[in-house]
């Protein structure tokens, strides 16, 4: 018995396993039901529609209305796959079902867009227009995007973005309503990321990397390295002079730099653009060694000099002193202007301070090597008078080559103490040469030594005891200063000076009288002469002294001849 139930058993479920493999085999000819998606396969492309299996062992038909482009061509062959879903509806083919692809396709939007949502996933999508407070995307059905999800950062111009494919995310929908709510800032801050990532995993101190320009400003540029920014600091884009990253790089400009430093927990890049092309410094004094000549152009031009560029990478300055072996130059624009080719003289290099020390007036010989064989002491001078100081005033006698007077060299006779009182600047005057030092670059000279001088020819004409003519010119305590001669002055010590009545009391002579002198003492090493009133009223008084008795004595005479002839008359 249990085996006849086992055996019966067994064939009961072979016919079970049978049957349903029989649905099976039959379920794909039960009509699928309105509204389900479908995927078939062209057939044929007729001229009105095409002929698509979808799987059911029916053909049906999708209107080539529906899949024609807007220039009239049809994007399906034979073969290709396509979305449909029976349309009954419309009218039915005969012998075919009638099937929709722009339903399908709506459809299949809509499921792809829920997907995205619900995964994260990122879309393509096209800006159609602007709208209020946003953007319309089509993602396959409109879409809208606010302002806000545009960019990660603010965006004052949305119109930028109108005919532009950009992915965003889904980040509402409702299906019922139609409406979906996209937005790019999260596609572009998922992609930062992921860039992000993927850039830090291969940056390293001293890699060279590329990147893009993504903004400038006044001291270098941001660069984006693939999701995270490097400083590109201005002083490292050139081994030359920059004055704004505008001169190197610009926006949207693709570089390749070297990552100077990297500070991986903050983030932080230094990247360098100089530091890919040798240093021009380091090989300078083998290619300009002092005293070499060398070509460049005015870059810039300060209150001590102008800076030349004499290669790419290296200026070298001109200083104001190295311009002209003349010193009158007030200004170095007065010999060269930015932008000028200049011809130049090496005097220093030093590239470890990155300097280069360069002359113009050392293309002409130095004045200075030829004075002594040009001039000679004694030789008369003519220049104009260049600059006045306190001790002198430099005559520049020709180009480069100036010589002092000192004050004590104006004049023979003026006790000059400010160089002003004689002469101005910018007047052409003559001049002696004193001295030439040219090995120190000094010329003296006097203005004083073109006249005789007159204390040495008083000197010559005169002695102790002689009288002179003289004008009270000045008084001191101890005297009186008198005016001999032109520029030539003696004292008359106030124990000199007689007493007399009209000066009641006074022991002084009245300033600008003039009187007799005598002279008592002189000292021609020491320019000093003494003089007395005194002397000279005591010899008037002996004189008059001396003629009253020779009066007296005459009177005498005539008496005693009177006396004489009276006392021979007697006699007679």
């Amino acid at each position: 018995m249990a085996s006849g139930t086992n055996e019966r058993d067994d064939v009961k479920l072979s016919v079970d396993e049978e049957y349903e493999h029989l649905i099976e085999d039959y379920s794909h000819l039960a009509p699928p039901s309105e509204g389900e998606l479908l995927q078939g396969h062209v057939v044929k492309v007729g001229p009105q529609e095409l002929i698509v299996d979808f799987g059911y062992k029916l053909e049906g038909v999708v209107p080539l209305d529906q899949v024609r482009l807007p220039d009239g061509t049809v994007p399906f062959n034979r073969g290709d796959s396509i979305d449909v879903m029976v349309d009954r509806h419309g009218q039915q083919p005969e012998g075919y079902v009638l099937l929709s692809h722009s339903k399908a396709s709506r459809l299949r939007v809509w499921d792809n867009l829920e997907q995205a949502m619900n995964q994260q996933l990122l879309v393509s999508g096209r800006v159609m227009e602007r709208t209020k407070g946003g953007l319309m995307v089509d993602v396959g059905v409109p879409a809208f995007m606010p302002g806000s999800q545009v960019d990660v950062r603010p965006s004052h111009d949305l119109d930028q973005f109108l005919g532009q494919d950009i992915p965003v995310k889904v980040i509402k929908i409702n299906r019922r309503r139609g409406n979906v709510v996209v937005s790019r800032k999260l596609a572009i801050e998922e992609d930062l990321k992921a860039r992000k990532s993927r850039a830090l995993e291969h940056l390293e101190e001293g890699a060279v990397v590329t990147g893009v320009v993504k903004n400038l400003t006044e001291y270098g540029a941001f660069v984006d390295l693939g999701g995270i920014d490097g400083l590109l600091h201005v002083s490292d884009m050139s081994h030359g002079r920059v004055t704004h990253p505008s001169e190197v790089v610009q926006v949207g400009q693709e570089l390749t730099v070297k990552v100077l430093k990297f500070d991986r927990p903050k983030e932080r890049i230094s990247l360098g653009l100089r530091q890919l092309t040798p240093d021009p410094w380091e090989t300078l004094p083998q290619r300009c060694p002092p005293g070499s000549r060398v070509v460049g152009r005015v870059m810039s031009i300060t209150d001590y000099g102008a800076f030349v560029e004499i290669e790419p990478g290296v200026e070298g300055l001109i200083h104001i002193s190295e311009m002209t072996w003349s010193r009158r130059m007030k200004h170095p624009s007065k010999v060269v202007k930015v932008g000028d080719h200049v011809e130049a003289v090496v005097i220093d290099v030093r590239p470890r301070d990155r300097r280069v020390s360069l002359g113009i007036k050392q293309l002409e010989a130095d004045p200075w090597t030829t004075v002594a064989e040009r001039y000679s002491i004694g030789s008369v001078v003519e220049g104009r008078v260049r600059k006045l100081t306190d001790f002198g005033a430099f005559l520049e006698i020709e180009e480069g080559v100036d010589g002092l007077i000192h004050v004590s060299d104006l004049s023979w006779t003026k006790h000059v103490k400010d160089p002003t009182e004689l002469v101005r600047k910018g007047q052409v005057m003559q001049a002696v040469i004193l001295n030439i030092d040219a090995p120190n670059r000094r010329l003296s000279l006097g203005v004083k030594q073109l006249q005789p001088d007159a204390w040495e020819s008083f000197f010559r004409s005169h002695e102790v005891n002689d009288l002179v003519r003289g004008r009270v010119c000045r008084a001191a305590a101890f005297g009186v200063f008198v005016e001999v001669a032109p520029g030539v002055e003696g004292l008359c010590h106030k124990s000199e000076i007689p007493a007399m009545p009209d000066r009641q009391g006074e022991n002084l002579l009245p300033i600008g009288e003039e009187y007799d002198f005598k002279i008592i003492k002189m000292n021609e090493a020491e320019r000093k002469i003494g003089l007395s009133l005194r002397a000279v009223a005591e010899e008037e008084e002996r004189a008059r002294l001396e003629d009253y008795q020779r009066q007296a004595a005459a009177a005498t005479m005539t008496i005693e001849e009177a006396m004489n002839i009276r006392g021979k008359g007697e006699g007679r």
